[in-house]
């Protein structure tokens, strides 16, 4: 394991290098046979791929996050609603050692999510199932590990082919992998509830509760103490309290603590406070963890809608789904900035993460940048099982500061129901039982006006699109809490002004929604012109693969997006910019101008503007001006004519802002437009570079479409491109990739260690290529588990005959029947002195790179003479009674091996196996 110099008693580690990948399930024939069927039967017994000494040799390695969904081709004949992408089962195997030093710790592993049902075993033993691919899975895995030079095996099947959603789910292990370390007496994961509470005038507390748990072998008394830092890392407040946990088991603390005035988090300042949990046990420190939270307080007002410390937010929300352009949902933490960044431009303060729980990082994202968060529940169902999802959600992200609303659901068939309603009414008190703090929402595609339904179950009403009866709603129930939890649904194809359905292009003019929805424009007026609908969630902010409504083939993914899969702006992201945005002047005009064949054919014009005025030019020649309509946008019919289009804006009739498309001419060459400025070195690190077309002006030119090859150098590679276009079908992770309506985007991803600077040179028949290159910080790696590889075989579970004076057969036949006779084990396995021979039996299939002749079967120690019989065969022996290695050849061949070793005891002496055995080179 590798973590850094002076690390606390607590290590969480980085599990997400190593692993092995199959794609394909791992079929294992029949058990027929009686030994088969009683071995099958007991712990650390798991066959095939789930097992300890699987051949993976052939395995494809590589790290974590992993989306093996989006490196497939798109099939017709697959689910479009997943973008056509088959999905299917999957297999991961990863190796770990643990040094011996460490043996009475606490080991978890945590599993971020995997798509989308996934068995995960443990040295052959099933230690969990899990039923979603979007929440965590935390694993104690302290019982079965083992320690030093026998490595454990970690075993995960991912199931893909089980869909919760109806959108593009990707598969595998898609976020990252853990390996915490802890003293036996611990915080337990998600263990310190710290939601601030308000109190009278500026006074505020931290009802702190901390939850013990104690994997060791005696009681302790510990001391718990919670210290409270302000943003400027000045300590604010602390308090301790003793507890007493239990042998295997868990224990929970209060201890509530006082803020005065503190500095409160809002979308503009966020102001984060840092709460630090130690657990102390004879005055040495035992575990520590660390959080943030931020003070604020929210109020959904039934007349006049959202309230963050005390001042009215109108929700200028999205939805979003969580896969981008390239890399499919194994989205790295960086690019996720990059999305809540461009969010963030575009004006979005509210983000509804649909319909699933987001990453951890993500949240803490959200904190750091200002935005307030719905954050939702995936399955709905209060069955066990499924309850657990809801708890393991509200408890991981319960000291969010940006977490407004809890939704326990979307659109559900029983939302109208009875039914609905109890099944609501207890998700909801499962809820409030960990976290009283927030309201609960469900988001109701209708059902809401019935005499018992799920709105009766809620803090505050969610409706789908429904706008016809936002007026009707609050006029039965005004005394309710409103939101609209999703609307809009219109499309768009990024750059296309010209609907063209027999390819599957829609126009940009924002004319085009679902049935169910509005467009844009509509959908805003509705939200902004009702005081008591607190606000809105446009669905979506992103394009999304999957669901490529109202087409399908060859379409792949949606056009509902604000953006398009790689975060490039469609018009609608201008339409709801000068919307949303009111402490600066925009103007944006729509279409570009490039129309070689259209001269003097009217133009459809589109300017958005957030100002009074608005004035058109052409070449300088004024065409009109126009109030500027804030819902509705203004337009223009012009007559073409190639040049420069301009629009300007007035506030007071004085010019505040001004913008232009031109006329471009062909494209001569590719220029390359790194995101950010340096990329760290911590194989982490990933950027998104935008590609286009320039003509010789050094103007973009918006409807190139070449074909470019990337060649990534240096510290760092390619994990993927885009270029939004719906209907593509290229390879996301090849070399090419087209420009689509002038744009395309490429993801760079810096090495583990990396320090060497990332070159991309992006090339294109008759273009002059473009070349940039990214310097690489070099920064402390994040702690992590060492890969270790498994290039031998580990010789573990073995008969063992009884005692014997005389020396025994070694290839007598023992009945497969016959449990009982001879004994069980695994080395060490050494007599007391007494007996004289003793035989043990084992067998074993070597890795097929271990099978060519070139393996050694190889005794770390023997202790007594020995004789080693393979297939019936003597294979060679040791002489000597003195603890010794032994190692020997390993005949050629395929298939089962059986191994016998006969051991002579010295007298008087202890004698047997008393080291691994393996197969190695």
């Amino acid at each position: 394991m590798h973590a850094e110099a002076g690390a606390d008693v607590r290590e969480r580690l980085s599990l997400d290098r190593g692993w092995l990948f199959h794609l394909g399930d791992v079929v294992q024939p029949p058990i027929l046979g009686h030994e088969e069927s009683y071995g099958n039967a007991k712990a650390g017994s798991a066959a095939g791929a789930a097992g300890n000494e699987f051949d993976d040799s052939d395995w494809r390695k590589l790290d974590l996050p992993h989306d093996w969904a989006v490196e497939g081709p798109f099939d017709p004949k697959a689910n479009v609603a997943q973008g056509y992408r088959p999905r299917g089962i999957g297999w991961y195997r990863r190796y770990l050692r643990v040094d011996a030093a460490d043996r009475g710790k606490h080991f978890e592993l945590q599993f971020d999510a995997i798509a989308t049902h996934a068995t995960v075993w443990v040295n052959g033993n099933v230690v969990t199932r899990n039923w979603s691919g979007y929440n965590a899975s935390y694993i104690d895995i302290t019982p079965y590990l083992r320690y030093g030079d026998a490595l454990n095996t970690i075993a995960v099947r991912a199931d893909a082919e089980a869909m919760e959603g109806w959108w593009y789910e990707g598969a595998g292990m898609y976020r990252h992998a853990w390996l915490v370390k802890r003293s036996p007496v611990h915080i337990a994961t998600d263990g310190v509830h710290a939601t601030p509470r308000a109190g009278k005038g500026k006074s505020w507390s931290i009802p702190v509760e901390v939850t013990l748990n104690n994997s060791g072998k005696q009681a302790a008394d510990v001391t718990v103490e919670v210290t409270v830092f302000d943003p400027a890392g000045k300590q604010v407040a602390q308090r301790t309290a003793a507890a007493r946990v239990g042998v295997l088991a868990t224990s929970t603390v209060q201890l509530p603590v006082a803020i005065d005035n503190p500095a409160l988090w809002s979308l503009e300042k966020t102001n984060l406070y840092r709460v630090a949990t130690r657990v102390l046990q004879g005055g040495e420190q035992q575990d520590e963890l660390t959080l943030h939270t931020g003070f604020r307080s929210i109020r959904f007002d039934a007349a006049q809608g959202f309230f963050l410390n005390g001042v009215h937010v109108k929700l200028q929300g999205v939805c979003i789904h969580q896969d981008h352009a390239g890399v499919g949902v194994a989205v790295p933490d960086s690019v996720w900035e990059y999305r809540l960044r461009r969010l963030k431009e575009l004006g979005v303060n509210a983000i509804r993460f649909s319909h699933n729980a987001p990453a951890a990082e993500v949240l803490d994202l959200v904190d750091r940048m200002g935005f307030v968060v719905m954050d939702e529940n995936r399955n709905f169902n209060p069955s066990p099982d499924y309850m657990k999802q809801l708890e393991w959600m509200v408890k991981r992200d319960r000291h969010h500061p940006g977490v407004v609303l809890w939704s326990v659901f979307n659109e559900e068939p029983v939302q109208a129901t009875e039914v609905g309603y109890e099944m609501v009414r207890r998700m909801s008190a499962a809820v409030k039982a960990l976290d009283d703090t927030r309201p609960v929402t469900a988001a109701m595609n209708g059902g809401f006006l019935t005499e018992l339904n799920v709105s009766h179950a809620v803090d505050v009403v969610g409706a789908n699109y429904q706008v016809p009866d936002y007026d009707k709603y609050h006029k039965a129930y005004p005394d309710k809490p409103f939101t609209s939890s999703e609307d809009t649904s219109a499309f768009m194809t990024r750059g296309e002004f010209k609907t063209v359905k027999e390819k599957n292009l829609i126009a940009s003019y924002d004319d085009d929604a679902a049935k169910w929805g509005n467009t844009h424009r509509d959908a805003w007026e509705a939200i902004a012109t009702r005081p008591y609908v607190a606000g809105g969630f446009v669905w979506t902010g992103f394009d999304y693969r999957g669901e490529p409504t109202p087409n399908e083939w060859p379409s792949v993914s949606s056009v509902f997006g604000i953006m398009d899969l790689n975060g490039f702006p469609k018009n609608a992201y201008y339409i709801h910019q000068v919307q949303w945005i009111k402490d600066k002047p925009l103007i944006h005009i729509a279409p570009h101008w490039n129309w070689s064949g259209s001269e003097g054919k009217e133009i459809r014009v589109m300017v958005m503007a957030n100002v009074e005025r608005i004035k058109l030019l052409l070449n300088g020649r004024a065409l009109g001006e126009q109030q500027v309509d804030p819902f509705r946008m203004n337009y223009f019919n012009v007559a073409y004519a190639p040049g420069k289009l301009e629009a300007i804006g007035y506030r007071g009739g004085q010019e505040v802002a001004r913008t232009a498309v031109e006329t471009t001419g062909a494209a001569v060459a590719l220029e390359l437009v790194p995101d950010r400025a340096q990329l760290a070195g911590d194989g982490r690190d990933a950027m998104p570079i935008t590609v286009r077309a320039l003509d010789a002006q050094g103007r973009a030119v918006p409807l190139a479409d070449a074909q470019v090859t990337f060649a990534v150098t240096g510290g760092g590679r390619s994990i993927g491109h885009g270029n939004g276009d719906p209907n593509s079908h290229e390879d996301e992770k090849g070399a090419t990739r087209r420009l689509f309506n002038g744009l395309a985007q490429l993801i760079v991803q810096t090495n583990y260690d990396g320090k060497d600077a990332v070159t991309v040179v992006a090339s294109a028949p008759g273009l002059v290529a473009a070349r940039v290159t990214i310097p690489v910080k070099p920064v402390a790696a994040q702690p992590y588990v060492a890969e270790a590889d498994a290039p031998l075989t580990f010789v573990r579970s073995w008969r063992i005959a009884p005692d014997s004076d005389t020396r025994p057969d070694p290839v007598q036949q023992l009945a497969g029947f016959d449990m009982n006779t001879w004994g069980w084990g695994s080395p060490p396995m050494v007599a007391k002195a007494g007996g004289k021979f003793h035989l043990y039996r084992s067998s074993f299939t070597p890795r097929k790179n271990l099978a060519d002749g070139s393996g050694r079967l190889r005794f770390a120690s023997i202790r007594g003479k020995a004789e080693v019989w393979l297939n019936g065969v003597l294979l060679g022996k040791k002489d000597g009674y003195a603890p010794g290695a032994l190692d020997l050849p390993l005949p050629a061949g395929a298939g089962k091996r059986e191994l016998n070793v006969i051991v002579e005891a010295e007298p008087g002496q202890g004698s047997g196996i008393d080291g691994n055995v393996t197969i190695e080179r």
